[in-house]
């Protein structure tokens, strides 16, 4: 990709160096797991990211206490005399550049105004409006504070345990596939689809799936857009798929179970998630993003 460290992003809160969640019922300590070894850690934390739910609080005396919520200010490491890493910088490039073309496309598609979301990027946990983020539960978008949450060592993980690829433009794509989410707020996606999860809990599983192949295209409605202003090359467009493809629901679950389960699908298959990426990355247009009328 082609973009030029330095800048700050008031979008961005850099949360690495805290020690996250303080006290309240939303911090586990360390996930508290007296009783799971290695192996059963493992396999917990590849449920907790397919699934988008935090298992490691069935293990934690504190797991059904309530979260509380903690006040944040956005972080200026110039402010402290620390220069944020270049993958901070990076990140808080992709954040900015997706959400200056975002504040242009859905104007002019849609016909809504757009509204900056956050980037909150910390290790371990931390306290959100939706619960404790933790590593475990993989990125996420929380609609009650729009922020989006990303343990950066997931990107690592990405790599050395899904198979993906964590090159420039697959981080760009975790990051766009959170804010498209964001996206699908404001278009009042996301709340219907809450609704009729909770009036037809049998469809929760296959609207979610919907739901997140939508943010699959988003993402690459974004990336066209990257694509034409020379940001992103077509050399990068492999990693976004290798990244895609590394946390389908088909193969995660195999990684973690051994073999596949298609009526617990919540994020789509391998294929399904290339696709719909692909779709808005060709066409750059919102419209092209209609997963919900996919009929599969």
């Amino acid at each position: 990709m082609e973009w030029t460290p330095g800048g700050a992003n008031p979008d961005v809160e850099d949360r690495e160096g805290d020690s996250g969640g303080g006290g309240g019922g939303g911090n586990f300590g360390g996930f508290g797991l007296p009783h799971l070894g290695i192996g059963g850690i493992i396999i917990v934390g590849l449920l907790s990211l397919v699934f988008h739910q935090n298992f490691f609080a069935l293990f934690s005396s504190a797991g059904n206490a309530p979260v509380v919520q903690q006040q944040t200010q956005t972080a200026n490491p110039s402010a402290t005399g620390q220069s944020p890493s270049r993958e901070v910088q990076f990140l808080s490039f992709v954040m900015k550049d997706a959400q200056d073309t975002w504040a242009t496309l859905l104007p002019e598609q849609a016909k809504v105004p757009y509204r900056h979301a956050k980037l909150v990027l910390f290790r371990n946990s931390y306290p959100s409006g939706c619960g404790t983020a933790e590593d475990a539960t993989g990125p996420f978008y929380c609609p009650e504070d729009e922020k989006v949450y990303l343990d950066t060592a997931f990107f690592d993980e990405l790599k050395t345990r899904f198979g993906g690829s964590n090159a420039e433009f697959a981080q760009a794509y975790v990051v766009a596939h959170e804010l498209g989410h964001h996206v699908q707020k404001l278009l009042g996606i996301e709340g219907k689809v809450r609704n009729l999860q909770e009036r037809n809990p049998s469809q929760a599983n296959p609207l979610s799936v919907d739901l997140e192949l939508q943010a699959d295209c988003f993402a690459g409605v974004w990336g066209h857009s990257a694509q034409q202003r020379g940001v992103v090359t077509t050399d990068d467009v492999p990693a976004a798929l290798s990244a895609a493809a590394a946390v389908g629901d088909d193969r995660l679950q195999k990684m973690a179970t051994g073999h596949v389960s298609p009526e617990k699908f919540t994020h789509g298959t391998a294929q399904q998630r290339t696709t719909w990426f692909t779709r808005g990355l060709d066409s750059g247009q919102i419209a092209s993003c209609q997963t919900f009328k996919r009929g599969s």
